[in-house]
């Protein structure tokens, strides 16, 4: 298990390198660059920037270098410093902009994946318990409803409820008392009040999911040999299904935190925007449509990290599930 766990974590620096190169050239590649996009933003209101000016502002922000060099600057910057370079659009240090999102972002993504886990392995159970019973049909009916409502829609009710019937501030993750106030245990309180809505919505369609995912694996145990002799030996059935079923069936379970961490960081854009959420996913997006190389790289470059590190859980976890893998 340790030489395992050693080799993952020494693949993981050149697959962490390669990803890195992978979105710097991507985040090039639409035509034009950050200059571009700003003299476009500036002509909508009737400013000109003459070619001079223009010239000027790449060889400020270093955009008339060759691709590679650029890109050699960056990760040295990360690599030696930790500086992840600075912000053409907000004109500040990339790390300072980031870290406080991301922070906030991995709080989301870690109650909404609880959330889901909670709600989608009790109720995946038991539909592949009681198949074809008429709480199996409920929760099957459901599962599809949730997998079909789009998230944007549900914020918008949940929204809704929250401001008309229950009187709660919505938008953002805290009240306009807290969001300039440095940490202390009243601003957590304030964030835990406000977080119930972001998880419902980012929870409803992963847990339809994996409810579906939960059901198939343990139908898939139930009907097998050892099982049936476990039963024959007179083993109690919640005993039963706890210690063999139940066990098995966790594997493709487990497996999907390689892509539902981030899943949830990347997926939640469209739900950040509408809640205004201070998350990552929307200064990810406003920094890709403007080209903001540095800071959408580095938050390409974080969630590639999560990938790979959720995946390593993954596999840790399956080892500790179940007796079969074996991580030599």
């Amino acid at each position: 298990m340790l030489r395992f766990l050693v080799i993952r974590l020494v693949w993981m620096i050149p697959s962490l390198f390669a990803v890195s190169f992978l979105a710097f050239v991507l985040i090039q590649l639409p035509p034009g660059d950050y200059v571009t996009t700003y003299i476009a933003t500036l002509a909508a209101s009737n400013e000109v920037v003459d070619q001079n000016t223009a010239a000027d502002l790449r060889n400020r922000f270093g955009l008339d270098q060759p691709l590679l060099i650029q890109y050699a600057k960056w990760i040295s910057g990360i690599l030696i410093a930790g500086d992840f370079g600075l912000s053409f659009e907000w004109q500040q240090p990339v790390s300072e902009l980031i870290w406080e999102r991301m922070a906030l972002t991995l709080v989301l993504t870690v109650s909404t994946l609880i959330a889901t886990w909670a709600i989608a392995l009790p109720i995946g159970v038991y539909s592949a318990v009681k198949k074809y019973s008429v709480g199996d049909y409920i929760f099957t009916f459901f599962s599809f409803l949730g997998l079909a409502i789009p998230s944007f829609l549900l914020a918008l009710v949940l929204m809704y409820v929250a401001a008309v019937q229950l009187g709660q501030e919505v938008g953002g993750l805290f009240s306009q008392d807290y969001v300039n106030a440095p940490w202390s245990f009243g601003k957590v309180l304030d964030l835990i009040s406000h977080l119930w809505i972001p998880v419902i919505i980012l929870a409803v369609s992963g847990t339809a999911s994996l409810i579906r995912v939960m059901r198939a694996n343990m139908l898939d145990e139930l009907n097998k040999p050892y099982v049936t002799t476990a039963r024959a030996k007179g083993l109690s059935e919640f005993r039963l299904l706890v210690k063999y079923p139940l066990r098995v069936a966790l594997n493709p379970f487990i497996s999907t935190i390689a892509w539902l961490l981030p899943n949830l960081v990347s997926g939640s854009i469209i739900v950040a925007i509408v809640l205004s959420l201070p998350t990552a996913g929307p200064m990810l997006l406003q920094s890709l449509m403007s080209q903001d190389m540095y800071l959408a790289g580095a938050f390409v470059l974080l969630i590639c990290a999560l990938t790979l590190v959720g995946a390593l859980v993954s596999d840790i976890l399956l080892a500790l599930a179940d007796p079969r893998i074996r991580l030599e």
